[in-house]
């Protein structure tokens, strides 16, 4: 991704893009023009507001959209890292940019694998959905200075710790994770249901009886204070961001502690962007009786909300998120009509193959039921409520589901992918191929490489899979990194 992103970036020239674009410094060195040249590509678009952010603060009103914990490690890290040239604070940032996200991105994919191995119990089919993250259709954003890869690493290793029963790391980890991007918040629903469930899963096992209930209403009432607990430690980061910038914006005096070049007041001029400290008049969300920046700038500056984005001339921002709809879609569907009990008990009653412990396994087993109703939701928030084209990105960096349902579509209808063992496919279908023993050991095992080798005798649906994640990788770096329209 770093070496193609750099290619197009030095063959496309750059559209003139109607986005943020703080002024530079001033004219850099030799060294600076070649970490422009090569990795520029990664401060496109929503990337020139986190290195504004690292290099600045939340000087300017609409930054408060980016919550703190990705620029505040490009931060430390741009200072921490020796520098054998000089450099200025942007070249500093874009190259933290790359080694951290390089860094993040590959965590990611390992922490994908061990939540798949602990969910799916399939390897092969784990191993094959970190494959398949690698390439996410997402894959620019994990590479470019975005908070993708730090959101992805913090989520995955969080429902890895939670199916290990590590209830409370796994809380710290998801609150980091909504330091890191809003949708974060989502995530402790999680810890809800693991908490709803293990208490049905009690009540079915005889501890309702009569003589039991004040240990029951004991043993209820420290779940519900031990989930309440998690839920507002999981909210508190974004509820601390959102006391800052009432400070920072709201509060009359407040005293920035840096001065603001001429050439960034008179952008904020131009484009109406509201500087911290500057001006007497107080935003409108100072007023509101919870005043929540966040809500107020997606509303304000971006017009989001609901059905807002239904309009004829975003027809080719709908078809480019498109593939991604129909396949949450369709995980879904599969999902559903498999377990429709499982389903309409909201996966809280113990089925009898789960009692003798022969439950399902793979995509379609019970303990993935959380993670489709999580991706589901999503899905339908994103569509109806959000800018359709980031759609991909959302959910790549977001639910393993993107990951795993294709996988298991592989798995299940590409025969050079079949195999012995517990990977078989349900259906019973010949055996063609290594046992799940020997996946991922060595090069020729690697599943996507012996697909790509066997282009021409592949299925038309695992052409399509490949097609769609290796294309939008291929066209994001292409597009994104020339200030192209993307996702």
């Amino acid at each position: 991704s770093l070496v193609l992103q750099a290619v197009f970036n030095l063959l496309i020239p750059d559209h003139a893009a109607d986005a943020f674009s703080p002024p530079r410094a001033g004219p850099g060195g030799p060294w600076d023009a070649l970490v422009e040249r090569l990795l520029g590509g990664l401060g496109r678009w929503d990337a020139e507001h986190f290195l504004f952010i690292a290099e600045r603060g939340y000087l300017l009103e609409h930054n408060c959209a980016f919550l703190p914990l990705f620029p505040l490690g490009l931060r430390l890290l741009a200072g921490l890292l020796p520098w054998p040239v000089q450099l200025q604070p942007r070249s500093r940032l874009l190259l933290a940019a790359a080694l951290l996200n390089a860094l993040l991105s590959a965590l990611a994919a390992a922490a994908l694998l061990a939540l798949g191995r602990a969910v799916l119990r399939r390897p092969c089919q784990a191993f094959l959905a970190a494959l398949l993250f690698s390439v996410s259709p997402a894959g620019v954003f994990m590479a470019a200075a975005y908070s993708e890869s730090a959101f992805a690493l913090l989520a995955f290793s969080a429902m890895w710790q939670l199916e290990k029963g590590h209830g409370w790391l796994s809380g710290l980890l998801f609150g980091l994770a909504a330091g890191a991007r809003a949708n974060g918040l989502v995530n402790a629903g999680f810890l809800l249901y693991s908490r709803g469930k293990r208490f049905a899963l009690q009540l079915q096992r005889g501890a309702a009886s009569p003589s039991k209930l004040p240990v029951l209403w004991k043993r209820a009432l420290s779940l519900a204070s031990s989930a309440a607990l998690m839920c507002a430690g999981i909210c508190l980061p974004f509820a601390l961001f959102q006391y800052y910038a009432y400070v920072r914006f709201c509060e009359p005096g407040t005293g920035l502690g840096q001065s603001v070049p001429e050439p960034l007041l008179q952008l904020a001029r131009d484009k109406g962007y509201r500087v911290a400290g500057v001006g007497a008049a107080k935003p409108p969300w100072c007023s509101q009786r919870f005043p929540l920046v966040y809500s107020y700038i997606q509303d304000t500056y971006w017009n989001v909300g609901f059905l807002r984005y239904f309009e004829l001339r975003q027809i080719p921002n709908f078809l480019l998120a498109l593939p991604v709809t129909l396949l949450g879609s369709w995980a879904a569907w599969t999902y559903v009509s498999t377990n429709p009990w499982h389903c309409l008990t909201l996966g809280l009653e113990r089925s009898k193959a789960e009692e003798r412990g022969k439950a399902r396994d793979g995509f379609c087993g019970p303990a993935a039921f959380v993670y489709v109703v999580h991706s589901t939701a999503l899905l339908a928030f994103g569509f109806f409520c959000m800018h359709v084209q980031v759609l991909t990105r959302f959910l790549g960096s977001s639910s393993p589901i993107l990951y795993w349902f294709p996988a298991h579509l592989l798995q299940e209808h590409e025969p050079l992918l079949w195999s012995t063992g517990t990977d078989n496919p349900a259906s019973g279908k010949p055996v063609l191929g290594k046992s799940h023993s020997s996946c991922g050991k060595r090069t020729s095992d690697n599943p996507v490489v012996r697909l790509l080798l066997n282009w021409r005798s592949i299925t038309p649906l695992s052409k399509g899979i490949l097609g769609f994640f290796l294309g939008y990788w291929l066209l994001g770096l292409i597009l994104h990194c020339n200030f192209l329209p993307w996702t």
